[in-house]
């Protein structure tokens, strides 16, 4: 977020009342929120906050600045990393950006050390949605311990692929796998087999909802995405099942 950000109105769709987290504040009533952990806050130090874009208040129609729940935590993590850590108003903001695209600061004394957020196993019986998370790709490399050569081989294959220069979740997953069955001299032109049956199984799920996604019936979009998470999590038993009966022969 740049500090020439356009500010948003309270009637912006895309920040409406429960989205932003609760009761808006005003600047005063932020104040009160902050003034026991950090003394020194006042009004000027949050409009010098605001105009460098470290937060982004929403405005009313006479111009006046309201905060949300999520505009206090920001502001909370802002005025920590200066305190405890004497971080640069640039690097706070590096500091935010990396937060706002999906990482966590690393549990350690010291300046804050970024790294991805842990992502959840899919589970067998139900399939849940990867956190958003969004990683360059030295992030990526290092979070997933591959070297470049193996990333590029990923991506020739089409094994993960950037989104606007940004890597998610789901390419987090694939890249931390094929390094661990490298050790094993699995290489990413051996990974092909993987996508060709996830395309088809995916495309068996897509024959099956595709008449329900496009009913004309109220709630019909809801039921086809049901129907395509549990499709998909038996497709995953069945391929579990098979691989676990297969690796009985095999010892």
């Amino acid at each position: 977020m740049s500090a020439g950000a356009s500010r948003r109105s309270l009637d912006d769709p895309q920040r409406g009342g429960a989205a932003g987290g609760g009761r808006l504040l005003s600047i005063g009533e932020l104040l009160g929120e902050l003034v026991g952990e950090f003394p020194e806050i006042s009004h000027s130090k949050i409009r010098f906050l605001e105009e460098k874009g470290l937060v982004e208040p929403r405005r009313t129609p006479a111009g006046y600045r309201k905060f949300t729940t999520a505009d206090v935590r920001r502001l909370r993590t802002v005025l920590a990393l200066q305190r405890d850590h004497y971080m640069p108003l640039k690097a706070i903001a590096e500091h935010l950006d990396a937060l706002d695209r999906g990482l966590e600061p690393a549990q350690q004394p010291g300046p804050p050390v970024l790294s991805p957020r842990a992502v959840p196993d899919v589970e067998p019986d139900r399939l849940v949605p990867q956190p958003r998370l969004r990683l360059r790709r030295p992030e990526l490399r290092e979070a997933a311990a591959v070297d470049e050569q193996l990333l590029a081989d990923l991506e020739g294959y089409g094994l993960v692929t950037a989104e606007d220069g940004h890597y998610g979740a789901d390419d987090l997953e694939v890249a931390r796998a094929a390094g661990e069955l490298a050790a094993y001299g699995i290489e990413a032109r051996h990974l092909r087999a993987f996508r060709t049956a996830a395309e088809r199984e995916l495309g068996l799920v897509d024959q099956v909802v595709a008449p329900l996604r496009r009913h004309p019936s109220p709630g019909a979009g809801a039921r086809a995405a049901d129907s395509a998470s549990e499709l998909a999590a038996l497709c995953l038993r069945l391929h579990t099942a098979l691989v676990r009966a297969g690796l009985d022969r095999l010892v």
